[in-house]
């Protein structure tokens, strides 16, 4: 849930903030029609009213993401004018999107200008209501200590006391600290119990999910710490670093503080990506579940004694492990093994380097059935996974779910667990099978660290011509 937290927060709002636009302009249709007593003209109904604008919701979102509104520093922030600010000229356009459409669509929403000049007071209140609400509840929910992140500070700065004091006297901030790695002479009185000798020492015996550093003594150690162990690292810079700062900027308190992230892949994108996710997996298994069907009951008759599916052990975002869904294209003696404990056990360990070196493939791999090799190459052994996506184990597009055994032999293995897995990923489209392991792990990190939507609209096509050609994992 930690991790979470500020998934759920973003989440939270974004549907607020989508229920109360759609409320405000039907709010401000119903009092245009049936408060105010002057004569009107409409040529839509309130549904086809509201239809429209719960088209445009999604623009209307973008909007409000734009004006920062989902920043978590501008909705916890103690002052509450920059966020006022920004929802006032959030309401003025997205008024503004309604009537652009409805110039080129010449569908007459706003006959007079009363109702628009309305429609923008009640998206301003309604909005700021809604935000109220919800800052209340999560300060409400932070203060009982559910979802909060436990944080460490390390540096000798005066940053690193401000910082303690803020965190421990605002528990709506949503952190609490663990612990202080620094000298004495910048650990408030009241706070010397949390001081450790090493950062080391503290990750050791305390449950941590930030790390905030306020100098730059070894800061490559404190970041790598960060990124093994899948924390967020905040680096609070000096002024003259402010002005070249790599990452997103925060403010805790009065400190400006920078998230150095590994990915792009955070804040609202996350929760884009997710609602994506779910949109997609709920189509796909709708359109997929006779052929689903129809593979299962083959699988079944041609092997009673196991299941048509096969859930392997992987690993996705955080390190954490999940039962990857899959039609069963293996034969059942070999279930469960790595390729070198199969080949051996077949008798033909000298399958073993080929199988590496060509990208964990063989052309004719023994220990497929026929009706496995069909399947991969048309990949409908993946379709099972649609049902992880909807879980939220993995992602339609990310890094290849890896095994749990694969990360001994792997390096910068946790910056490919920093996103979620992958059903598909840029790996599979950049070569499928016909590129080596080390290169689709190279391939992985890249994606990791270059991540853009635009990205992930061309590995999504990509996957679908290759699909379609039928180059599977065959």
């Amino acid at each position: 849930m930690r991790k979470k937290s500020d998934f759920v927060l973003r989440l939270s709002l974004i549907i607020g903030d989508a229920l109360m636009l759609i409320l405000s302009f039907a709010a401000a249709y119903f009092i245009r029609v049936h408060v105010d007593p002057r004569p009107y003209v409409f040529e839509s109904q309130l549904l086809d009213f509201t239809n429209t604008v719960i088209l445009l919701v999604p623009i209307l979102l973008i909007i409000l993401a734009a004006l920062g509104l989902y920043r978590k520093d501008v909705f916890l922030g103690k002052s509450r004018l920059p966020e006022r600010g920004r929802l006032v000229l959030a309401a003025i356009l997205s008024v503004a999107a309604l009537i652009v459409y409805d110039f080129f669509k010449g569908e007459n929403l706003f006959p007079v200008r009363v109702m628009a000049l309305t429609s923008v007071v009640l998206s301003f209140v309604f909005l700021l209501i809604e935000r109220i609400l919800v800052r209340f509840f999560v300060r409400l929910i932070f203060r009982k200590d559910y979802g909060t992140k436990r944080v460490i500070i390390i540096g000798n700065h005066k940053n690193t006391e401000y910082l303690a004091d803020y965190i421990t006297s605002t528990p709506e901030s949503g952190y609490r600290l663990a612990g202080i790695v620094a000298s004495q002479k910048y650990i408030p009185k009241d706070l010397k119990a949390r001081q450790y000798s090493s950062l080391k020492e503290a990750l050791k015996k305390m449950r941590v999910d930030v790390i905030f550093q306020t100098d730059e003594k070894s800061t490559e150690y404190v970041y790598k710490q960060a990124i093994n162990r899948h924390l967020f690292y905040y680096f609070v810079p000096s002024e003259t670093a402010l002005s070249s700062h790599f990452g997103e900027l925060e403010l805790v308190g009065n400190t400006p503080a920078v998230l150095v992230m590994t990915t792009p892949l955070v804040g609202g994108y996350v929760v884009l990506k997710r609602i994506f996710d779910i949109l997609f997996s709920l189509v796909a298994i709708i359109i997929t579940i006779i052929p689903m069907l129809i593979t299962w009951l083959v699988l079944k008759f041609s092997d009673f004694k196991h299941s048509p599916i096969y859930k392997d052990e992987r690993l996705t975002q955080y390190n954490r492990k999940f039962k990857c869904y899959k039609f069963r294209s293996m034969r059942s003696e070999y279930s469960g093994m790595t390729a070198e404990e199969a080949f051996i056990k077949m008798g033909k360990p000298e399958l073993i380097k080929k199988y590496r070196k060509n990208g964990d493939y063989l052309k004719n791999d023994p220990r497929i059935t026929k009706i496995g090799h069909f399947i991969r190459r048309t990949s409908i052994d993946e379709l099972p996974q649609f049902f992880n996506i909807l879980k939220g184990d993995i992602s339609l597009i990310g890094p290849r779910a890896l095994l749990p055994g694969e990360l001994r032999d792997y390096g910068d293995r946790s910056l490919i667990l920093t996103v979620k897995s992958g059903l598909t990923g840029f790996a599979q489209v950049s070569g499928r099978r016909d590129i080596s392991f080390e290169e689709r792990r190279a391939l992985d990190i890249y994606y990791v660290r270059n991540w853009s939507l635009m990205l992930d609209l061309s590995i999504f096509f990509k996957t679908i011509a290759e699909v379609f050609r039928g180059d599977g994992a065959k």
